[in-house]
């Protein structure tokens, strides 16, 4: 009997050590693809020390896309790693419009097009210079 007990105990511990590995694990990764990169998390520490912080290499190339889809468009430019926000174009005909919309410079940038009881939230990054869709978030009121 003070077998299983000690096996029960020592499976306990071994659950809860492996569950909070895990918990750990996924909040950095989910931090880290949520945008809290290396430019997004200095956004105070860059205001406070503009001078002496890096920003988009002058040098690299600029690369423009247009994301669209059934609610408009967002267009956005890309310089090394540093996202531009540079205009939105909701589908107006189809009821669409434009909630906000991040200009950056930033590691990425966002847009949010409502219509009505629908709204559409893209995220958009620089992967190898190159505008790249991140996430796609479509929501649906309820009535």
């Amino acid at each position: 009997m003070d077998k299983r007990i000690g096996f029960g105990i020592a499976w306990v511990v071994a659950t809860v050590l492996a569950v909070t590995i895990g918990v750990v694990a996924v909040s950095t990764a989910g931090a880290s693809l949520r945008g809290r990169g290396p430019v997004g998390e200095n956004v105070g520490l860059r205001e406070a020390s503009a001078d002496s912080t890096p920003g988009p290499d002058p040098t690299a190339t600029k690369i423009r896309e247009r994301i669209a889809g059934d609610w408009g468009a967002f267009v956005v430019e890309c310089q090394g790693t540093y996202a531009y926000g540079i205009r939105t174009e909701p589908a107006e005909e189809k009821g669409w419009r434009i909630v906000s919309y991040e200009e950056g410079p930033d590691d990425d940038v966002d847009a949010v097009f409502s219509n009505g009881r629908n709204s559409v939230d893209l995220e958009v990054f620089c992967n190898a210079g190159r505008p790249t869709v991140a996430e796609i978030e479509r929501n649906t009121l309820a009535e």
